[in-house]
C-alpha cells in the first residue's frame, strides 16, 4: 500500500513591533533634569510590558546621559546594544579621490572641531537575542551635532520562527537649525552621513537579510532631505509605503497633508530578504499623552511588521 506524500505545511507568518524613540537624553547644561524623564520611559515601557504591549524591538536616539541605564533597567529587555561611543573612529567610506569638497572645521564657536563630548547616543533593546552588533560613527557633521560621535548601528536578531536573523539600524543624523549654522552647511552634513549610511549598509549588513532601518532622519519639512537619504537604496519608507496602500495598515497615527514621511524627524524603513517577506501591518504613535506619558521632546513612532518565511 503507497502512502500518499503529505504537502509540507507553510511555515506560519511572525510578527515583530519595532518602536523608534528619541529619548532627549542630553547632558546638562544642554538639557537639565532629563535624568527622572529618562527613568520613567524605561518606567513606563515596563507597564506596557506588564499588559504585553511593549514593543519587541526600541530604537533609542540622544541616549547621552548616564541614567539612560536607568530607563534600560527599568525597562525590562534582557538584550541590549550600544551606538559608537564617544572615542570610535572609522575609515572614510570615500575614496581618496572622490572624497568631498567640505570643510571639516568652519564654525569653531557652533562646536566644530571641538572634538567629540559625546558618544552617538544609539541604543537597540530586544526581547529578542542580538547575535552581533555592527556600528559607523560618521565622519561628516556641522555645528553642534559635531559634538556628537553621531553614527549608525546595525543588530542581527533571532526571531522565533524565522529561518534567518533579521538586521535591524539605528541611525541619528545631522538636525537643521538646532546645529547651530546656515542650513546649506547643515544640509551638505546631512547629505554626507545620508551617504555614510548607505554605504555602511552595502558593506556591513548581510546580503540578502530582511532589514528594518529606523531612527531620527532630521528630514521633517525637508523634500530635499529625504530624497537625498532615499536615493539609490531601495529601502521603503513604512508611512509612503502605508500612504500608497490606504487600507493596508492599521494606522493610528493623524498626518497632515500628502506626505506624511515629511511630517515627522523619525521614521523606519523596511527591505525584504531573500528568505523573508516584510510587511508593515499596523503603525502608531506612543510617548504622546494617549496610553504613554510625554516624556520627550519626540513621540515615540512603532511599527509592527508581519515576517512570512518564503518557500
Amino acid at each position: 500500500m503507497l502512502l500518499a506524500a503529505v504537502p509540507a505545511r507553510a511555515a506560519e507568518p511572525v510578527m515583530l513591533s519595532v518602536m523608534t524613540y528619541n529619548v532627549e537624553g542630553l547632558p546638562w547644561p544642554v538639557r537639565g533634569k532629563r535624568g527622572s524623564a529618562l527613568k520613567a520611559i524605561g518606567h513606563a515601557l515596563a507597564a506596557m510590558r506588564a499588559k504585553g504591549a511593549e514593543p519587541d524591538v526600541v530604537l533609542i536616539q540622544e541616549g547621552f546621559r548616564d541614567e539612560v541605564w536607568d530607563l534600560i533597567d527599568e525597562s525590562g529587555y534582557p538584550y541590549v546594544a550600544r551606538g559608537p561611543r564617544k572615542g570610535q573612529r572609522d575609515p572614510n567610506y570615500f575614496p581618496k579621490g572622490e572624497r568631498p569638497d567640505f570643510r571639516r572645521v568652519k564654525y569653531r564657536r557652533k562646536g566644530e572641531g571641538l572634538g567629540k563630548w559625546g558618544s552617538s547616543g544609539l541604543w537597540v533593546l530586544s526581547n529578542h537575542p542580538i547575535e552581533w552588533v555592527k556600528s559607523h560613527a560618521y565622519r561628516y557633521c556641522a555645528g553642534l551635532d559635531c559634538l556628537a560621535n553621531k553614527g549608525v548601528m546595525l543588530v542581527s536578531i533571532t526571531v522565533p520562527g524565522l529561518p534567518v536573523p533579521v538586521e535591524i539600524a539605528d541611525t541619528h543624523l545631522n538636525s537643521k537649525g538646532a546645529s547651530g549654522v546656515p542650513r546649506k552647511r547643515a544640509t551638505a552634513a546631512h547629505h554626507l552621513q545620508a551617504d555614510e549610511l548607505k554605504r555602511f549598509m552595502q558593506v556591513d549588513r548581510a546580503p540578502g537579510a530582511p532589514l528594518i532601518v529606523g531612527g531620527d532622519f532630521n528630514v521633517m519639512h525637508s523634500p530635499e532631505r529625504f530624497d537625498h537619504v532615499m536615493s539609490d537604496y531601495p529601502f521603503e519608507v513604512v508611512s509612503r509605503w502605508c500612504h500608497e496602500r490606504p487600507g493596508v495598515c492599521d494606522t493610528q497615527i493623524s498626518y497632515d497633508g500628502d506626505a506624511p514621511w515629511l511630517d515627522t524627524q523619525d521614521l523606519i524603513g523596511f527591505l525584504g530578504g531573500d528568505a523573508v517577506a516584510v510587511t508593515p501591518v499596523a503603525v502608531e504613535a506612543t510617548f504622546d499623552g494617549a496610553s504613554e506619558p510625554v516624556l520627550s521632546d519626540h513621540d515615540g513612532y512603532k511599527v509592527t511588521f508581519k515576517l512570512t518565511p518564503k518557500g
